[in-house]
């Protein structure tokens, strides 16, 4: 596994935000205009535009140019094997049924992965011109939202018991059998309930305005970048076991450690 100090960091994580740049002038040019959709899915419905195609295709093309020897793994054009240890993981659109619905509650995830785990990590929600980032290293730990006014440093609330959770999850069809058993228990427990986030409700955990969120089937593209964020505003993100989250699966994110806990305790059991 290659190794980072935080200059090399600080680099890669400026790199990281030129590529959310370089695929929001691809999103932005399509999103609420007339879009034709594509279906990735053969027994259900995965959509897929020339937005999601594009932007990854601008992404891969400023990484293959500036560091040639990093991997690739991207939703639309696959994996490029990394030469060097690390390893961008990218979902050009997260969330592309909101965005083909004009719903603003998508982005563009980037992940920088050292051959172990994502450290660097970046959700930019470019019409809402709200960019989350963050760092999960041993030596440097933040996470912050920027938009054109204001830089903020983020942080997860305090929430000492599931009861007074605020839970979210993009939608409750991606619960099926044990699973939407687990998660209707989980959902019984707390306060708050909320649907349809995508990857936004990720950075509103990390600002401390959810308390929890979990979701199942999701792809390493998926969660990667989330990670560095959760992490880097003091919030935690892990399967439902309490494991890495890094592959995807089933995964849960909480912003306070005694709700992750008791969340843990209704997601992992069997019966």
């Amino acid at each position: 596994m290659p190794t980072l100090n935080r200059s090399q960091a600080e680099e890669l994580l400026a790199f990281a935000h030129r590529l959310a740049d370089a695929a929001a002038k691809v999103t932005l040019a399509h999103f609420r205009t007339p879009l034709s959709v594509g279906n990735k899915s053969e027994d259900g419905f995965d959509p897929v535009t020339e937005a999601d195609r594009g932007a990854e295709t601008a992404i891969r093309a400023l990484i293959e140019k500036t560091y040639p020897g990093h991997g690739i793994l991207g939703e639309e054009h696959g994996a490029s094997r990394s030469r060097d240890g690390f390893t961008w993981v990218i979902d050009p659109i997260d969330g592309t049924r909101s965005f083909i619905t004009g719903s603003p509650l998508w982005g563009t995830l980037i992940a920088l992965n050292d051959g172990e785990r994502p450290v660097i990590g970046v959700l930019d929600q470019p019409f809402l011109k709200e960019r989350f980032w963050g760092v999960s290293m041993p030596d440097w730990r933040e996470a912050a939202i920027e938009t054109p006014e204001k830089r903020l440093s983020l942080a997860t609330r305090a929430c000492p018991r599931l009861a007074d959770a605020a839970l979210s999850t993009t939608t409750i069809e991606m619960f099926k059998g044990l699973e939407r058993e687990q998660f209707e228990a989980l959902m019984s427990r707390v306060r708050l309930l909320r649907f349809g986030g995508d990857c936004y409700q990720y950075g509103l955990l990390a600002h401390g305005f959810m308390d929890l969120v979990a979701e199942t089937r999701l792809a390493p593209y998926d969660i990667q970048a989330l990670i560095p964020i959760i992490e880097g505003a003091g919030g935690a993100v892990t399967n439902w076991q309490g494991g890495p989250a890094d592959q995807g699966g089933n995964v849960v994110a909480a912003g306070d450690p005694r709700t992750h806990a008791e969340a843990l305790e209704i997601l992992s059991s069997r019966t």
